[in-house]
């Protein structure tokens, strides 16, 4: 459906665990994400529902691809992230974890304010978190579309930034004060290689649902 070419993308971390955050703005975009870091040479893993891995043949596929589960109701639920981080550790696994959370509300496609749960994992986990953006992917599945667009054929462009510093946050308590300051480098760091691909420049403010009266999941 698509070339893919890629810049900078000898910034990816060949060996040892990492987490790649990228923009967030088609419903396609863990498809197209896994291919580029198919091609940069590691194998794409992601956070999934617990509950998932306890059905029958799906979880077990799940498991043996070094999918990660997370706990998000229950008991488990508080610890989840800290045993997420420890697998990524323990695995080596290189993790691919949308800042956003959803899809961007931006009327734009420009990265929304981000939520803290890549920040925090990356510094539980001691590990670097890697920025990136991709351009072109609306191309072949617009945000809330269920049509995928096959020809003519696409190019979806993506870049690699540098790790995020977040050394000095290291060893602070994780408040969300905290969370929020390393939250907002990685969200910055994303628009600008964003803006990078698109020739523009991204907004100064990122875009709040909240401030124009939207929910944060769903659709819109």
């Amino acid at each position: 459906m698509a070339r893919y070419p890629v810049i900078d993308g000898e910034k990816l971390p060949k060996t040892g665990a990492f987490i790649l955050a990228p923009n967030h703005y088609s419903e396609i975009d863990p498809v197209i994400m896994g291919r580029f870091m198919w091609k940069l040479g590691r194998v794409p893993r992601f956070l999934a529902k617990a509950s998932v891995f306890r059905v029958p043949v799906l979880g077990a596929v799940l498991r043996w691809s070094g999918q990660i589960p997370v706990e998000r109701e229950g008991r488990g639920r508080s610890d989840a992230p800290l045993k997420a981080a420890q697998q990524l550790v323990d695995q080596e696994l290189a993790v691919i974890i949308y800042p956003e959370g959803s899809l961007t509300r931006d009327p734009d496609l420009w990265p929304m304010r981000g939520k803290s749960g890549a920040v925090r994992m990356a510094l539980q986990a001691g590990v670097p978190i890697i920025p990136a953006a991709h351009w072109g992917t609306q191309h072949i599945m617009a945000r809330y579309s269920k049509k995928i667009s096959f020809f003519p054929r696409k190019t979806i462009t993506c870049k690699i930034g540098d790790p995020v510093d977040l050394s000095d946050l290291a060893g602070r308590p994780l408040d969300q004060a905290t969370l929020n300051e390393g939250t907002e480098r990685v969200m910055a760091a994303i628009a600008a290689l964003l803006g990078d691909l698109r020739g523009e420049t991204p907004p100064a403010e990122r875009w709040d649902p909240v401030k124009h009266g939207q929910s944060e999941t769903g659709r819109l």
